[in-house]
């Protein structure tokens, strides 16, 4: 049957550092060091004659109310085919490091309203990553009170937009039975390279480019 993506399909990726990985931002060509070059690697050499785009628009430090401010210019405005999201960790990181908390449902609300712009202004198929974390260190456990709520608003709102959807904290979790946590993201928040390709065959399989 073969992959979802069709030819001359552009294929946008956003997020937060897990996205960015250190990608260009003055060429496109260059999309970091991680699981969205690792995509646009396997993918383009299992399909050249697809002919499709990658573009990344990762920002490092983000959260959703930061995804919404730059919406327009670096998710509309580049007409993507599907955009690709994962967010939702600094949303709950900056509790606490920094004594800035999102509730759940100004996170729930921030991310509808993208996904509304996408539905309103693209015809776009939505792919979203749900945020995770790996209990390493031992503070990362605590964080589960923040983050779980978050997860469930995040399948709430892949449910009610019909989007492609990768349990990513579910993948991690049996990731982490086999080997342990901080083998796959060595903070519990940023997966190694080991971490970025288990994120990258998820996402292959998700838009059946690999079984």
């Amino acid at each position: 049957m073969g992959t979802i993506i069709k030819d001359n399909s552009v294929v946008l990726f956003q997020g937060d550092s897990i996205t960015d990985c250190g990608r260009s931002r003055d060429n496109d060509e260059n999309l970091g060091s991680g699981y969205a070059n690792m995509v646009a690697a396997w993918f383009s050499a299992a399909y050249p004659e697809k002919n499709v785009k990658f573009i990344n628009r990762g920002i490092s430090g983000n959260r959703v109310k930061d995804l919404v401010a730059r919406w327009e210019q670096d998710c509309i405005n580049l007409k993507p085919s599907l955009v690709s999201i994962l967010i939702g960790i600094n949303d709950c990181w900056r509790r606490y490091d920094s004594n800035d908390p999102t509730s759940v449902e100004d996170f729930a609300a921030g991310y509808h309203k993208i996904l509304t712009q996408i539905r309103d202004n693209l015809d776009a198929q939505i792919l979203i990553c749900e945020p995770f974390v790996l209990p390493y260190p031992e503070d990362r456990k605590q964080w589960r009170e923040d983050l779980d709520p978050k997860i469930q608003a995040v399948r709430e709102l892949a449910r009610e937009f019909n989007a492609l959807y990768i349990p990513l904290d579910g993948l991690f979790a049996a990731a982490s039975a086999i080997r342990e946590p901080k083998f796959w993201a060595p903070d519990g928040v940023h997966p190694s390279q080991a971490g970025h390709a288990l994120i990258a065959q998820a996402w292959l399989k998700a838009v059946k480019a690999i079984i």
